[in-house]
């Protein structure tokens, strides 16, 4: 009796389960048949509306967006930047205006707010880098794809370049007054609107070590707040603590050299600057400054900030100084393999 009572308990339990994976099979053919007959009276044409790209101009998007996102965010920047540079300094002149229209503060609030909302337009697109020694040192040391970086780079240098033209187009009358013509434009002079020029007393060393630590204290800051295991700010707060970071950057490193910190924030006015009638002087001056000063040494800064946070306080993994070593694969491999010559558990009852 025990026995053939667990035989009939058995059969039941195996003609249970096929019922049920029959329904199953039934349910799934159906569905098939369904699809195919929607796919049969629908146009073709319709179902592309259904998907990752509804028309032909969402999948060139695709492929644009982060480097549009880093352009429209140096863009902004330097409108604000150039903007409050020109507003400030050229109001001085009394052909201008009555009277100056801000102070030194000015400036490192202006600079400050293209920052944030820079930030705020590109962040959730591109990761809002808008600074190529951000783009190279997420590059070198985090996860950042090296194929983009080109493309990156590219972006923030055209977005400082249009920036410039905008604030140049809306303040030329004004530049005209401060430089006595249409025709006239001097080098620092009105170009300093622009890019930066350091102060004569500067040495060569000074100017790059200026521009090498402002670009250090920005990367260290944004590897913090970016960092999930530090207390990073709430979502969304992030472009106001870039504001704080870039107020006081500007208010305690910004006299001496302009505080470029950022590459693509120089070149891109500089390169307009030579386009509109400033000429090559913008290049030569103080034997090529423009290079070794305001896009050098922010490049060095850059990795020199990030390696020191990776070095000290980063521990996710995608840091290049947190890939585990040889030992370390080894004893995983080892682990590992160890792992799938294991028995199954409760094999040995069948």
């Amino acid at each position: 009796m025990p026995g053939s009572l667990s035989k009939r308990t058995l059969t039941s339990s195996d003609a249970s389960r096929y019922s049920k994976e029959m329904r199953d099979q039934e349910q799934i053919e159906n569905a098939d048949v369904t699809a195919r007959s929607v796919d049969e009276s629908v146009d073709p044409d319709l179902l592309e509306h259904y998907t990752r790209y509804p028309n032909r101009w969402s999948r060139i998007r695709e492929y644009i967006r982060e480097p549009a996102a880093e352009f429209f965010g140096v863009m902004i920047l330097i409108i604000f930047g150039n903007g409050v540079d020109c507003q400030v300094v050229l109001s001085k002149n009394a052909q201008v205006a009555a009277s100056p229209f801000g102070d030194y503060l000015s400036l490192n609030f202006g600079w400050a707010v293209g920052t944030a909302l820079g930030v705020w337009v590109s962040g959730g697109v591109s990761g809002g880098h808008i600074n190529p020694a951000v783009t190279l040192a997420l590059a070198t040391f985090r996860d950042f794809p090296w194929r983009k970086v080109p493309a990156y780079i590219f972006a923030q240098v055209m977005g400082g370049l249009c920036g410039a033209g905008i604030i140049y187009a809306n303040y030329i009358h004004a530049i005209d007054l401060v430089e006595g013509g249409r025709h006239i434009r001097t080098v620092p002079g009105t170009a300093s609107l622009f890019s930066t020029y350091a102060l004569d007393y500067m040495t060569s060393v000074s100017c790059w070590f200026d521009e090498f630590l402002g670009t250090a204290v920005l990367l260290i800051v944004v590897c913090a707040i970016t960092d999930a295991r530090n207390g990073p700010p709430p979502p969304g707060l992030v472009p106001l603590v870039l504001f704080i970071m870039i107020l006081g950057i500007g208010a305690a490193l910004g006299m001496q050299t302009g505080y470029a910190i950022n590459p693509a924030r120089d070149l891109g006015p500089r390169l307009l600057t030579a386009m509109v009638g400033y000429g090559g002087d913008v290049f030569t001056f103080r034997s090529h400054y423009w290079l070794w000063c305001p896009v050098i040494a922010p490049i060095v800064g850059g990795l020199v900030g990030t390696f020191i946070y990776d070095l000290l306080f980063f521990t996710g993994g995608e840091s290049l100084l947190n890939r585990p070593n040889a030992k370390a694969r080894a004893l995983h491999e080892r682990a590992a393999n160890a792992e799938r010559q294991r028995p199954i558990a409760g094999v040995e009852m069948v």
